[in-house]
């Protein structure tokens, strides 16, 4: 009767399906943002999704019939058993998603530090709580617990707003935006109850569900709006290896034509020699047109991740550690400007260059790559030449498809040594192997063909005829029962002094 006498379809929420409407959307939520997880591989849809879904199990005591009610009638009680750990729980996964979506973490550290750690201290307490509560049947141990909580989740709250309102994220506004809406729908309808100011309705519960709904809509769209960005972004990628391709066609092109003028030039009597001298000259010429096009492609995303990468010490005020790589950072920057005027360098000022590439990269794995130097005291490095940045795609091909996909243990091992009259350089590491590399690139969306170790190969073939030296280039994986681990690479070259 009371709802047949009520004047608003929002004043009895519980009885005429609009909390029934709200678990839909929220079920619908969680399981469409579940998918996204799986299509993205960003962890910020797998916690929005596990969010709604605890708001959904919590709330599906609320209707009061219908066939909701019925479908949770056998498991009720289970539900009021764990209702206020729902709500403890969704509480937090709240903060994990919230900053995770804004990426806090690439803001400060410290702040990403202080948040997480808040978090999980509160789930450990969530689980202490339940074991008191097992021995003892005291619900007094649940509502001191639940003040406990309300107090320590509003400092965190309050704590989480600084870093949020100082960043700059245009995402940030959703969550903001969201968690008012929300946190001004909970203070009315607690309000109303408090007072007593609908005595005969239970609006409040339609201003709480609205409030829920108007949060959700905010944090969908800001999940949206962090996909377009997402894309933009590839976009942008996309136009400017396009725009450099375009340039490398048109110096193509030029020394194409230049090439078949000096064929018109030259005298019958010369022809077919100087045709081939012209050849390898070109042949020569577009290799390093390649690799000079490559490293232009290489040099600014590598240094754009470097210098974010040591800006995170900057930010979290560790000096030592900021000049420290600084200098290597320098270093490593005047080696490679030298490498491109020379096409030859000695070993030494290779193996140098390699240990500071690799100590820069090693920076955005925070320094979990264990690299071991391993070299035949014998040697002469400073007389040996070998092609300036030769062992770079090698060692570059080890690290990000080989180690990055590995969560501990990352070994990498440069050894050089001399074997008969060669010089063999090995590069090994324990990744994943090029087979699993390759399984994890062919589901990336953008799939573009690696280019490096193929110049590189080809600037090899170069410098073997330009020197009348030979040389052997292996790459071959590495098992252990029967499981890839890691690849290894061998180069040999002829001892050139």
């Amino acid at each position: 009767m009371k709802l047949l006498e009520s004047s608003s379809i929002l004043d009895f929420p519980n009885e005429n399906g609009i909390v029934v409407f709200v678990l839909g959307l929220l079920f619908i939520l969680s399981v469409y943002h579940f998918t996204l997880y799986f299509q993205h591989k960003d962890k910020t849809y797998l916690y929005y999704s596990l969010f709604t879904f605890l708001i959904f199990v919590n709330h599906l005591n609320d209707p009061e019939n219908g066939f909701v009610y019925v479908l949770v009638e056998p498991i009720r009680f289970i539900l009021d058993y764990i209702n206020i750990y729902l709500i403890w729980l969704y509480n937090l996964i709240y903060f994990v998603f919230a900053f995770t979506f804004v990426d806090v973490k690439k803001y400060s550290l410290t702040w990403h530090k202080i948040i997480f750690n808040s978090v999980y201290v509160l789930m450990g307490f969530i689980v202490l709580v339940e074991i008191i509560y097992l021995f003892t049947h005291n619900d007094n141990v649940i509502f001191t617990s639940d003040t406990i909580f309300i107090i320590a989740i509003s400092i965190l709250a309050i704590l989480g707003y600084i870093p949020l309102l100082k960043m700059y994220n245009p995402l940030k506004y959703y969550i903001i935006i969201g968690s008012l809406i929300l946190f001004i729908s909970s203070i009315a309808a607690t309000i109303m109850w408090k007072f007593n100011l609908t005595p005969d309705t239970e609006i409040r519960y339609s201003i709480f569900y609205i409030g829920i709904v108007l949060e959700n809509i905010c944090f969908s769209l800001g999940l949206g709006h962090k996909q377009k960005q997402i894309l933009e972004e590839r976009n942008i990628s996309q136009e400017n290896l396009i725009s450099q391709l375009q340039e490398n066609n048109k110096l193509r092109d030029a020394i194409q034509e230049k090439l078949e003028e000096d064929i018109v030039n030259l005298s019958e009597q010369a022809k077919s020699e100087k045709l081939l001298k012209l050849k390898e000259k070109y042949d020569r010429e577009m290799a390093e047109l390649k690799i000079t096009s490559l490293r232009s492609q290489m040099n600014p995303h590598f240094i754009f991740n470097s210098l974010n990468s040591i800006k995170l010490y900057i930010i979290n005020n560790d000096k030592q550690n900021a000049v420290y790589y600084l200098n290597k950072f320098s270093k490593l920057i005047r080696k490679i400007l030298a490498s491109t005027q020379t096409k030859e360098i000695s070993l030494s000022d290779e193996i140098e260059t390699m240990k500071l590439y690799i100590g820069i990269e090693n920076i955005r794995f925070e320094n979990t790559i264990d690299f071991n130097l391993d070299i035949d005291e014998t040697l002469n490095l400073e007389t040996i030449k070998i092609p300036s940045l030769v062992l770079q795609p090698f060692i570059e091909n080890a690290i990000w498809h080989g180690l990055a996909p590995k969560k501990e243990d990352k070994n990498l091992n440069l050894s050089v040594f001399k074997e008969d009259n060669n010089l063999v350089i090995e590069v090994i590491d324990n990744g994943i192997g090029r087979i699993k590399a390759q399984e994890i690139k062919s589901k990336k969306m953008h799939n573009r063909k690696s280019v490096g170790i193929a110049l590189t190969e080809e600037r090899l073939q170069n410098f073997a005829k330009d020197n009348n030296v030979e040389y052997d280039l292996i790459i071959e994986d590495a098992f252990i029962n029967g499981k890839p681990n890691g690849t290894k690479v061998i180069l040999k070259i002829n001892l050139l002094v």
